[in-house]
Formats: C-alpha cells, structure tokens, sequence
C-alpha cells in the first residue's frame, strides 16, 4: 500500500488559516482522517470523514475551526483550518483505509483504532502556529 501524501502545511500566525490536502491516488478508500503528532506525544486523531461524506468527526479542541472534506472523484482528502491557535502546531498525517462508518460513535472507534493500528503512515505536512 502506498503511502498517502500530505500538503499545505506552513507557519502562520494565530487567527489564520490553512488548508491541508491529501492525495490518495491510485486507491480507493472509504473512511479517511487527518491525525496530528507533536514532538513527545502520541499521534491523535484531529478530524475523520466516511466516504460520502457524512459522518463526520472532530476532536473537541478543533470543532468549529475545522473542516474536512474530500472529493472522491479525484481522490483528494482536505483539512481547513480557521482561527488557528498555538496549540494546533504539529507534525499532520492523513490516514486511510477500506472501513466504512455509518455514525459518528461508529467513525470515532474508526480513530482510535488507526491512531493504534496504523503502520502505514506518510511524511505528513508541519503546520506551525506562533501567538
């Protein structure tokens, strides 16, 4: 399996935005998410999405700001980021496969079982905030 590749990472300022995209050519997956890592912490999942879009997920600190989205004709996973805070920096991954979720309790198990089980992580983009 290929990895996926990450993009759109940069450094901003508190209150910006940024807009993270994935590439998945080649494959096709159903539920995708976009995990993030900081140095000395455990990878966390940020915000997932089932193939037709719904469900959806976001881990509380990010709900509101963030919004995840895919266009599935061309393969592509998306993360906007709004009013980005200090504490968003990260190392940030995007992470697929074939399971499908039809709810939100069912999409938020699908996390927590590729932030455990995932080997098959990219490069990820670094997305760095400064107050």
């Amino acid at each position: 399996q290929v990895p996926l590749v990450e993009s759109g990472g940069d450094s901003v300022q508190a209150g910006g935005s940024l807009r993270l995209s994935c590439a998945a050519s080649g494959y096709t997956y159903n539920n995708m998410g976009w995990f993030r890592q900081v140095p000395g912490k455990e990878r966390e999942g940020v915000a997932a999405i089932a193939t037709g879009s719904l469900p959806t997920y976001y881990t509380d600190s990010v709900k509101g700001r963030f919004t995840i989205s895919r266009d599935n004709r061309n393969k592509i996973l998306y993360l906007q980021m709004n009013s980005l805070k200090p504490e968003d920096t990260g190392m940030y991954y995007c992470a697929a496969d074939r399971s499908t979720s039809f709810s939100v309790p069912g999409l938020t198990t699908w996390v927590r079982e590729m932030e455990r089980r995932y080997n098959n992580w990219g490069q990820g983009t670094q997305v760095t905030v400064s107050p």
